[in-house]
């Protein structure tokens, strides 16, 4: 006789997955580390996730792509969007080291991946593409109401913030300090304005 699946709150299993899998990468890190995180055995895992550690990872880095749903509904709806957008990149500077020194999901994932499982290279280079239409977007707009004075095509400044993004992912790890942090942000945002 069968067991009864044990039932579980899908974000929160995904939340503490995502602590594992950041931590550690996708390849480093062991299903029975991940299982032991989120609490769950593996007949519920199963049940839930049947194509094992690669759909849950799948799971946990489209979360990410919900966040960024989330970041694009308030920067549509915010008076000044583009200092928004400026704003949340001066936020990196103020993570705790433990998150600096871990980067981002994304940008770990991309880089993990490129010679790897080419599924989820695929999954979280979309999530970067989305990300950088978004800012395309918001500062094409953005020129046209007069609220970003360079008239550099939006298409590269938005390419810009992600190359941004991508080097800030690695030189946090480098130089995890506020300050040192702060100015080079300041610095890379000086373009937007």
């Amino acid at each position: 006789m069968k067991g009864r699946p044990q039932k579980f709150n899908e974000a929160s299993v995904l939340s503490k997955a995502q602590q594992v899998f950041w931590n550690k990468g996708y390849a480093a890190t062991p299903l029975d580390e991940v299982l032991a995180a989120m609490d769950i055995g593996s007949g519920s895992f199963y049940n839930a996730f049947k194509g094992g550690k690669k759909e849950l990872f799948l799971a946990v880095i489209r979360q990410r792509r919900d966040a960024l749903e989330e970041f694009r509904i308030m920067v549509e709806q915010d008076e000044n969007p583009v200092e928004l957008i400026k704003n949340y990149f001066r936020g990196i500077a103020d993570a705790d080291n433990s998150i600096h020194l871990r980067g981002c999901l994304i940008a770990n994932t991309i880089t993990e991946m490129t010679f790897g499982d080419k599924d989820i290279e695929a999954e979280a280079m979309s999530i970067a593409i989305d990300t950088e239409a978004f800012y395309t977007e918001t500062f094409r707009k953005a020129q046209q109401n007069g609220q970003l004075k360079n008239m550099t095509d939006a298409g590269i400044l938005g390419r810009y913030l992600i190359t941004v993004w991508s080097g800030l992912n690695v030189t946090r790890r480098i130089y995890p300090d506020r300050d040192k942090l702060s100015e080079l942000i300041e610095l890379q945002l000086k373009l937007i304005e």
